[in-house]
């Protein structure tokens, strides 16, 4: 019988992963596509899936491991030949509910009594949504509008279940406002802060390092490294979980059509292109972002999440 090695594929720019959780055992029978163990980077957790069905022969880690791309994960044993049968369908439910006649005699719930007349008039029905009959560039299972924490989580489970994901983005890269301008970027630049301020009250306990030296573009560059790790390695993970990425900005044709305007740039220019995505679930994760109140004149000094 033959038998595969299953490693880790390409994980982005992460030159180790600690193995958080092994999600099969010896023995047990795994599909292609399937989850075999969560890794966790410096931001996220992903699972590798197998990248071949069959049965698990041997297990190559643990979880605490430090695993990067080409290490093996498992041994599986070809599933055509490990002989595993697949269980029976289970039996039809009984239908002598359904076909019973109804016993002779047996009283039928009354009518119900014909309602008063309504004080007010019944509110209209809605309005039925409207049908698109044009073209379809892309088709999917779920549809994700928004790429930060929210999306791009849901949008990796979706794909982990067997699902055909499309997720709609607006900015070039992955992460939202998180990744991109907000949480991470000013951890980046917190850290900094923290290490100095540590420094600094070392010359209480004899060690003095003088007054920093601040070099904005070495900082600014920093940070910039910190953020392309973390939105490269969520590029990383949509790709080996075959997440097709549009960027654009989206807007319901009907109740399973999106139009997805192309933007450029900072995200708020269309490029006049466009496609249309057909799909059956819609995950809506487009965050929010700070209202500027109209009545109150423009302050250098506020700011909000994206500065």
């Amino acid at each position: 019988m033959s038998e595969q090695q299953i490693k880790v594929p390409d994980i982005g720019d992460f030159d180790e992963v600690a193995v958080i959780e092994v999600l099969v055992k010896v023995g047990d029978t795994v599909k292609a596509e399937q989850s075999l163990i969560t890794v966790e980077s410096d931001k996220a957790s992903m699972e590798i899936p197998s990248s071949a069905a069959g049965v698990v022969k041997s297990l190559a880690v643990k979880v605490g491991d430090k695993v990067k791309e080409g290490s093996v994960v498992l041994v599986i044993e070809g599933a055509g030949e490990a002989g595993a049968a697949a269980p029976a369908p289970a039996p039809a439910a009984s239908d002598d509910a359904a076909s019973k006649p109804a016993t002779v005699g047996e009283s039928q719930a009354p009518a119900p009594a014909p309602a008063a007349a309504a004080q007010t008039q019944a509110p209209a029905a809605p309005r039925p949504a409207g049908s698109y009959g044009g073209p379809v560039d892309v088709e999917c299972d779920v549809l994700v509008l928004g790429a930060g924490p929210g999306g791009y989580s849901a949008a990796f489970r979706a794909a982990d279940l067997g699902l055909k994901v499309v997720m709609v983005e607006r900015y070039a890269t992955l992460g939202g406002v998180c990744l991109n301008v907000g949480c991470i970027p000013s951890k980046a630049l917190l850290h900094v802060a923290a290490v100095m301020d540590e420094v600094k009250h070392f010359a209480d306990i004899g060690v003095d390092f003088g007054e920093p030296v601040i070099d904005r573009a070495k900082l600014r560059g920093r940070k910039e490294q910190v953020v392309g790790k973390l939105t490269g390695g969520l590029a990383a993970m949509a790709k080996m979980r075959k997440v097709t990425v549009v960027r654009g900005v989206g807007e319901f044709v009907d109740p399973y059509h999106v139009t997805v305007q192309e933007t450029s740039g900072g995200g708020r220019d269309t490029t006049g292109k466009a496609q249309t995505v057909k799909f059956r679930h819609c995950i809506i994760a487009a965050g929010s972002q700070a209202v500027h109140l109209p009545f109150m004149p423009k302050d250098p000094r506020v700011v909000d999440s994206t500065g």
